[in-house]
């Protein structure tokens, strides 16, 4: 069929898919509509800018990186978009309709980024207003720094520097200022902007396959926001370190950027489509970190979302601007276009202007301990020796079984129970010589916030509470050997696994941990001997492997259609194996 080998899109049909789209931006945003007949979404008050004598602002281009331009179709910003289809240029017929539209008698800019088919279209367009006697003039933005400038070829593309020449421009337009002046101050923000991008994956034009093909460990930089080929494929770095490739590149001496610790610089942290919020989070804080603390620059404005897109392309095009007198006040000042960052102000706080900002200290209560951890706390009886074989070992076995955990976990849940055990089983490790090892009951106390604070989670949870009460059960006694009070840690770890029972909701049966942990304490209780220990052993493995043919009711796995749970609970699997390390150190 026609979408045989095309990638996977929420559509009606390809050929629609504009028409389609643009009728749903109108229809959520009231202060936009739709042209008649063409491809144009235009301010509802448009009538009114124009008897205000205001200039008027048009862009366009393709669609398919939107927000961009609809999204920023508002008082303060554009007037009017003019939408292509998918990655080509709109036609100069709809151009010279929305000149027609909006220009009145203060006259119209338009802000064209630098691709031969929009210069052209928007060009036709412009000379045919201009001679039905419209004041019509255009502005063309091109500030990707992918190509050196001691490279011959088509100019700069356009990108998500664009947004801020639509952002300056509107604001002055909006607050009287003339044609002329309107131009000025878009040409010499278009040459103070910077763009570079990084992509991790490609994007497919609705009914096509995708574009390109990345490997797993790879990413392109450079990427052209229509899927044109980048000047670098790379294997994958840590953030900051793509964050100093993107950066040290646009800023260059073979490049068009410069940077000087007098200049005051505006960010954009642009997602390209698929990026998800919590890794653009992490490039806006190493690009702002990079920029302050090793180039020594002013970052007085970021800006962090999607912008300008390319369909589900995943991966972040990073924008430097060297602001201007006044430049940040346009900034900041106000706008309708639903596209365009309208974050409040915090109390207390008179302007956008960025500033780092210590972390707010932590008010601890009277009866939260302030000390500072100890390390190298000493060991004076067998106990103590025997709790600190015991708990490194359930923490290697627990690294050990992380990829194992997280494969069982990847058909009921988000696949990082092994992860998240790990997290906690390092933290532990980590931190091996503060505990109080020959105290059982504060050992296992200090145990369970160091992993309630490291793992995170339902698991987090479910473990520091079960460490916590199993920790203050232990303190009611006067435990002097491993071996003698057997029977006092089978009745702590009852008490343990009652505690995750009453908070957490669970019960036997549900399919979690505790299917595990229930029949190993029962065998415990028969024999608290290390015998009966190999006993609970084998009594949580076979639990675990129960869970297979359990149907969820607990947890996350709940959600889950009980046909793809074929494999045992990753939770009651972790119990086994850590059950079986306790064993394995005490017969040693």
């Amino acid at each position: 069929s026609k979408l045989k080998c095309a990638a996977k899109k929420l559509l009606n049909d390809p050929s629609v898919v504009v028409d389609d789209a643009l009728q749903g931006i109108t229809a959520v945003h009231p202060g936009l509509c739709l042209l008649e007949g063409h491809r144009v979404v235009v301010r509802s008050d448009i009538e009114k800018v124009k008897s205000e004598g205001k200039v008027t602002l048009l862009s366009g281009g393709g669609s398919g990186h939107e927000p961009s331009q609809t999204g920023f179709v508002g008082r303060g910003m554009l007037s009017a978009v003019v939408a292509g289809s998918v990655f080509a240029s709109p036609p100069s017929a709809d151009i010279l309709a929305a000149l027609r539209c909006v220009c009145g008698p203060a006259g119209c800019l338009m802000i064209v980024t630098n691709y031969t088919g929009d210069r052209l279209n928007f060009g036709i367009a412009a000379e045919n207003a201009k001679a039905e006697g419209m004041k019509v003039e255009m502005v063309i933005v091109g500030e990707d720094c992918a190509l050196p400038s001691n490279v011959a070829h088509a100019g700069r593309r356009g990108l998500c520097g664009t947004i801020l020449v639509h952002k300056i421009a509107g604001a002055l337009a909006d607050r009287g200022g003339t044609l002329k002046e309107v131009m000025t101050v878009a040409n010499a923000v278009a040459a103070n902007i910077a763009t570079m991008s990084v992509s991790l994956s490609p994007c497919s034009v609705p009914g096509q396959e995708p574009s390109f093909h990345l490997e797993q460990d790879e990413m392109e930089l450079g990427l052209g926001i229509h899927g044109e080929a980048g000047i670098n494929r790379a294997k994958l770095l840590p953030a900051n370190a793509v964050t100093k490739l993107l950066v040290d590149h646009m800023i260059s001496t073979d490049n068009y950027f410069t940077l000087s610790s007098d200049d005051e610089v505006g960010v954009v942290i642009n997602n390209l489509g698929g990026t998800s919020n919590l890794e653009l989070a992490v490039m806006a804080n190493d690009t702002i970190r990079y920029l302050v603390d090793v180039k020594g620059a002013k970052v007085v404005r970021a800006y962090m979302g999607s912008f300008m897109t390319s369909l589900e392309m995943a991966g972040v095009s990073v924008t430097l601007i060297k602001l201007a007198a006044q430049w940040a006040e346009y900034l900041d000042a106000p706008t309708t276009a639903p596209a365009w960052p309208n974050s409040s102000l915090g109390v207390g706080h008179s302007s956008h202007k960025r500033v780092d900002k210590p972390p707010l200290a932590v008010t601890l209560s009277s009866q939260t301990p302030s000390a500072p951890i100890q390390s190298d706390v000493p060991i004076s009886t067998p106990l103590g020796e025997v709790m600190k074989a015991c708990t490194e070992q359930v923490c290697k076995s627990l690294l050990a079984n992380e990829a194992r955990l997280n494969e069982l976990d990847r058909g009921s849940g988000d696949g990082d129970c092994g992860s998240t055990l790990k997290s906690g089983a390092q933290a532990v490790l980590d931190q091996l010589l503060s505990f109080h090892w020959d105290v059982p009951g504060d050992c296992l106390l200090a145990m369970s916030q160091c992993v309630g604070a490291h793992m995170g989670g339902t698991s987090g949870a479910i473990y520091s509470i079960f460490l916590t009460v199993v920790s203050n059960a232990l303190s009611q006694c006067n435990i002097s050997s491993a071996a003698a009070d057997g029977a006092v840690w089978t009745k702590a770890l009852r008490n343990g696994m009652e505690a995750i029972m009453r908070y957490g909701g669970a019960r036997l049966g549900d399919r979690t941990m505790l299917d595990a942990l229930s029949p190993a304490v029962v065998a415990l209780e028969h024999s608290s001997t290390l015998v009966g220990l190999k006993s609970a052993v084998e009594a949580a493995k076979q639990g675990a492997e129960d869970t297979r043919k359990m149907v969820a009711r607990s947890g996350r796995a709940s959600y889950v259609s009980a046909e793809l749970l074929t494999q045992p609970d990753p939770g009651a699997v972790a119990v086994g194996v850590w059950l079986e390390a306790v064993c394995y150190a005490l017969c040693k």
